[in-house]
Order: C-alpha cells, then sequence, then structure tokens
C-alpha cells in the first residue's frame, strides 16, 4: 500500500475539513443554546458530532495523518469562525484526531470497517473529554463528573463519528464522489 499523499488526498481531506469546520460553528451554536436542556455530564451525549472529521478523514484518505490531519482544519476553521472556547478548539482538535489515529494506526491501515470505525470514534472522544476534564473541568469529581462525562462522550462519539462517519463514506462512495481512493472502490456495481 502506498501511504504518500498526492494532491487529490490533500485537496479532498481538505474540502472534508472545511466543510466540518463550519458545521462545528453551528453545532456549537445548538451546543450552547438549546442543548443546555440538557445538564452536563448528559450533554456529553451530544459531543460525536465534532469528531466525525476524524473518523471521516480517515475512512475516505486511508493514509497516515488523515484523522489528525481533518480534525485539526476543522477545528482551526471552527476558531477562526467563532466560539466561546476560542483558540483552545485546536489543540483539542489535534488531540481528538490522535484519539481516532491511533486506532487506525494500531490496525496498519489496514481495516476500515465499521468496528474500526467506532472504535476509533471512541478513541476520539475520549481524548477529547480527556481534555476537557483537565482544561475546563479540574475541579470536579472524578467519580460523579468526570468519569460519567468520559464515557457518555465516548459512546456518542462510537455512535455518531464512528458509525455516522463510516455510513458518510459509504454514502460518498455510492455516488461516485470517491472513485479516486480505495474507499470508493468498494461500492457495489450498479
Amino acid at each position: 500500500m502506498n501511504y504518500r499523499w498526492r494532491t487529490v488526498d490533500i485537496v479532498v481531506a481538505s474540502v472534508l475539513a472545511v466543510a466540518f469546520g463550519v458545521v462545528f460553528w453551528a453545532w456549537y451554536l445548538l451546543y450552547e443554546g438549546p442543548a443546555h436542556a440538557f445538564p452536563l455530564p448528559g450533554r456529553a451525549i451530544l459531543y460525536g458530532v465534532w469528531l466525525v472529521p476524524a473518523v471521516l478523514g480517515a475512512l475516505v484518505i486511508r493514509k497516515p495523518g488523515a484523522a489528525v490531519y481533518t480534525e485539526l482544519i476543522a477545528a482551526i476553521v471552527s476558531a477562526l469562525l467563532g466560539n466561546s472556547w476560542g483558540w483552545t478548539v485546536i489543540p483539542q482538535g489535534l488531540l481528538e484526531g490522535l484519539g481516532a489515529e491511533l486506532v487506525f494506526l494500531a490496525l496498519m491501515y489496514r481495516s476500515f470497517s465499521l468496528v474500526t470505525a467506532l472504535v476509533a470514534g471512541a478513541g476520539a472522544g475520549v481524548a477529547a473529554t480527556v481534555f476537557d476534564a483537565f482544561v475546563w473541568y479540574p475541579g470536579y469529581s472524578w467519580i460523579s463528573f468526570r468519569l460519567p462525562y468520559i464515557a457518555l462522550a465516548a459512546l456518542s462519539s462510537a455512535l455518531i463519528a464512528g458509525v455516522g462517519g463510516w455510513a458518510l463514506t459509504r454514502a460518498l462512495a455510492q455516488t461516485g464522489a470517491l472513485d479516486r481512493f480505495p474507499s470508493g472502490r468498494e461500492r457495489a456495481a450498479v
């Protein structure tokens, strides 16, 4: 397998990242607005949306660094558009991408199944919320707040980022948009 990035890999990963950076901005408005009806740590069940680009990028590009690149660029776009967390979303985006990337690395970039996507989503969720636990919630109890928060976010991320990223990859492949990628060559012939 050739792990060198082609121009098309960079362009597609960048387009996905910028699109999700805009989604992050819109999701932030919902998360900080109507979602306040869900108290913390329960609101963590909505967390997975912020981790979709890490899983999606890796499933589409299938090369080392794709999860980190896509999630990091999405975080940068999100920071540029504005949110209450400011520039802290950039190092957090790097960690989120690494959380997913480590799963694909452990499997030597050879498995891109639904189960792999689930585990990568959960890994990104754990990385994201461990960051939160130390940066945003340092005084909170590990037992009554931080561990439930991390567990709910990992579940959310497995379902939304993992299953969602896998489903988006399959949907994009069915359109023919991914024909230049191994992920696009897996689609059913019509």
